[in-house]
């Protein structure tokens, strides 16, 4: 890892972007919660970590990498991670599912053109992504595409006819990340309709796999960095993380997948996020 990086700021920084996930779903008393809470390291990986190729001053730049937020319910982190890298400005946040705001409850092209696609329908932005990736490499240009997918989102058969795809045509410059948080709207996972063995799965269809704790940053990033060396296949990294992340009352229950916290709610939540930032501050010192 590069030695500019500064993980413990990074930690930081996602935990400022915790706190502003929280702060925009009260205000838009509406909205999902465990999965941009358990996401903000990926976020903060991807966009602060030397890994996607990008700039805020120019978001249409033709070399850019090309971020597809498959799991669009999970908007709230993307916003908080594009406001903290300078795309908009931090108030906009707030504005969070209002009427005639840029910042819909699902991504939106159109509204903000800083996002690539526009998603919510979940299972259909890995075939996208696979579309970008082919067009990609058969006109031999070295944009990257991420695409970010929910654990729950794997039961959609459209998954694996695009799963299927790629390793077919060995898109080796298309990166998948699932947020394997074990949890969906209706309930666990395994109960719901069972994954596993999600990495076997996947290999059998021409992927190369990488597993990694998702509130560990470094590891995140060295896997990004390793699946940009993959030139024969294409890579899913299988992030297993905490729904809910840093607020005691939410992580890993199903519930809190798709409603916001109320006001006292959130200033307990808040709470709980500052006294991690102070623990943070003091395991780096």
């Amino acid at each position: 890892m590069p030695a500019e990086i500064d993980v413990a700021q990074l930690k930081q920084k996602a935990n400022q972007i915790r706190q502003d996930i929280i702060a925009m779903l009260v205000e838009a008393k509406s909205g999902h919660s465990a999965g941009p809470l358990g996401m903000a390291d990926v976020f903060v990986a991807l966009y602060f970590g030397d890994v996607l190729k990008h700039d805020p001053q120019k978001p249409d730049w033709p070399e850019r990498d090309r971020l597809v937020l498959s799991n669009g319910h999970i908007c709230p982190v993307l916003y908080a991670t594009l406001a903290h890298a300078g795309y908009f400005p931090k108030k906009e946040l707030k504005t969070l599912r209002q009427l005639g705001t840029r910042l819909q409850g699902h991504p939106n092209r159109l509204d903000l053109p800083v996002i690539e696609v526009s998603t919510g329908s979940l299972g259909q932005g890995l075939s996208i992504a696979c579309g970008l990736a082919w067009v990609f490499s058969a006109d031999k240009q070295k944009n990257w595409v991420w695409c970010l997918t929910g654990d729950g989102e794997q039961d959609e058969g459209q998954i694996w006819e695009a799963a299927m795809f790629a390793g077919k045509n060995r898109l080796f410059n298309l990166t998948q990340i699932i947020d394997r948080n074990n949890i969906q709207i209706d309930g666990h996972t395994e109960e719901v309709m069972p994954l596993e063995p999600l990495r076997e799965k996947y290999e059998s269809f021409g992927w190369h796999v990488l597993e990694v704790d998702g509130h560990n940053i470094a590891e995140i990033i060295r896997a990004l960095k390793e699946s940009q060396k993959i030139f024969e296949k294409p890579t899913v990294i299988i992030a297993h993380t905490i729904p809910g992340y840093g607020v005691d009352f939410m992580e890993w229950k199903p519930e809190w997948h798709g409603k916001p916290p109320c006001a006292q709610e959130g200033q307990k939540a808040l709470g709980q996020l500052r006294s991690l930032c102070g623990k943070i501050k003091s395991e780096d010192q």
